[in-house]
């Protein structure tokens, strides 16, 4: 304990000095998905490396198809935990540029309103910001004890807002040098600036298209309306069915996998309440889905059916008065627990086929699939890395769900075989991927502190 001291005590005698090397790492322009800016995306990937060596790591710069990634290795004591922490270096483009109040690449701190102090630039929150309170939280623990109380292994993508076209194959070629107990994971966020937070929870993805087609041209709507099929009513009434009147999934077996939330979890949401302004803040106020749910468990443990673009027919400009040949609709689903992606999709399949009309047909095309990620809400690291950020914002933990997903979370699970720890200080206003991204200096102070405790309490 004394270690654990003296090391937040060096923590926050380094904050200058840590938002200065934060700055200079904002200062490069690693968008990575335009390739004039490819340099840039090398020079910030060369600057971590020697960031990271500067404190004893062995880190290198290693070429993908894409943009290089960053691997780096310390040892720990014996018998302590192997951890891989990931973070991605890369930012997005900053258009339109003529909404940012200053400059995107070189940061500043303000006073956002009085008492609250942030850093402005893009990357400050989504990653940079966040994957430097781990690198300064081992820089604290080496110039306090010369050590780390875990082995750590570090892996900085530089794709992360472009695809990620690389990873995959990466994590494949790699994956004996980068398995290790556990994977901490920066790029996530708090329940609010108070509350620390752990993600367990990310929705799966299945998404497909379907064609419906009927008549082989389109048609006088005067001359066969009423009597020929219309592709449009055929998809429409589908779709209108996926769902009955209490916003339940008709599609049978799609519930296959759903588990029910925890008591205790299940507490805990209800005692954080619903987001402020969750549905108001876009114009809403109706609550959709299924009925018996609260917004939480819609948001983060029950699956969904949604409809993400339907086209048929004539849709220019004035009016054409046609029955259309077909009409095709996106369709996503959000998965849960264990349900099994290709499961949802044969049977979506088959309820959309089965409701074709003798005469008619129809066509699927895959938009790919992930599986659902869940960790257990009793697993020993998440009691540990909880307490951990309690002792530090001196609120219990929340432990969330997450609407999306992360893909690089179910890689780790699938190709390495590891769980993840989402633990991020991300906050909700911090504008990231639109201008005037910041991050809080109190988010990114304490998220230094809190990793130094998380890697104590991993090592106990």
């Amino acid at each position: 304990m004394a270690d654990l001291a003296a090391t937040l005590s060096r923590a926050d005698s380094n904050l200058d000095d840590s938002l200065d090397r934060l700055s200079q790492l904002v200062r490069i322009k690693s968008i990575s998905t335009d390739p004039a800016y490819a340099p840039d995306c090398r020079k910030a990937a060369e600057w971590l490396v020697e960031a990271l060596a500067e404190i004893g790591f062995s880190a290198s710069v290693r070429d993908t198809i894409g943009h290089p990634m960053v691997v780096a290795h310390h040892d720990g004591p014996d018998g302590a935990p192997h951890v891989l922490f990931y973070g991605h270096y890369d930012v997005q483009p900053v258009d339109p540029i003529e909404l940012w109040t200053s400059d995107p690449f070189e940061p500043a701190v303000t006073e956002l309103t009085p008492g609250r102090k942030v850093i402005t630039g893009r990357g400050t929150s989504d990653d940079k910001g966040q994957l430097m309170t781990f690198v300064e939280a081992c820089r604290a623990y080496k110039e306090t004890t010369g050590a780390l109380p875990c082995r750590v292994s570090i892996l900085f993508e530089g794709e992360e807002e472009s695809g990620s076209v690389s990873l995959q194959p990466f994590l494949d070629e790699n994956a004996d040098e980068l398995k290790a107990d556990l994977a901490l994971v920066c790029d996530t966020g708090m329940w609010d600036a108070d509350t620390p937070s752990i993600s367990v929870a990310l929705r799966g993805l299945t998404g497909e298209e379907v064609t419906v087609k009927a008549a082989d041209r389109d048609l006088h709507s005067g001359h066969y309306g009423g009597n020929a099929a219309n592709p449009i009513h055929i998809l429409s009434s589908i779709l209108g069915a996926m769902h009955d009147e209490n916003g339940r999934v008709t599609i049978p077996h799609f519930y296959d996998g759903v588990h029910e939330t925890p008591q205790d979890i299940m507490a805990m949401w209800e005692e954080l309440g619903p987001p402020k302004g969750f549905l108001e803040d876009i114009g809403l106020s109706i609550p959709s889905g299924e009925r018996d749910r609260s917004i939480l468990e819609r948001c983060w443990t029950r699956p969904t059916a949604e409809v993400n673009g339907i086209t048929g027919g004539y849709t220019g400009e004035g009016f054409k008065t046609v029955i259309p040949a077909q009409a095709s609709a996106k369709v996503s689903f959000r998965l849960v627990g264990d349900q099994d992606p290709h499961a949802i999709r044969e049977n979506f399949r088959k309820f959309v086929s089965d409701r074709i009309p003798a005469d008619c047909s129809v066509e699927f095309a895959e938009h790919g699939t992930s599986g659902a990620i869940q960790l257990s809400y009793d697993a020993p690291e998440l009691a540990k890395a909880g307490s951990a950020l309690e002792e530090e914002w001196g609120k219990p933990t929340a432990l969330l769900g997450m609407g999306g997903s992360i893909p690089i979370v179910g890689d780790f699970q699938s190709q390495l075989g590891m769980n993840s720890l989402l633990v991020g200080f991300a906050l909700e206003d911090d504008r990231i991927h639109s201008p005037n991204e910041k991050y809080d200096l109190r988010s990114f102070h304490k998220g230094v502190r809190s990793w130094v405790r998380i890697l104590d309490a991993l090592a106990r």
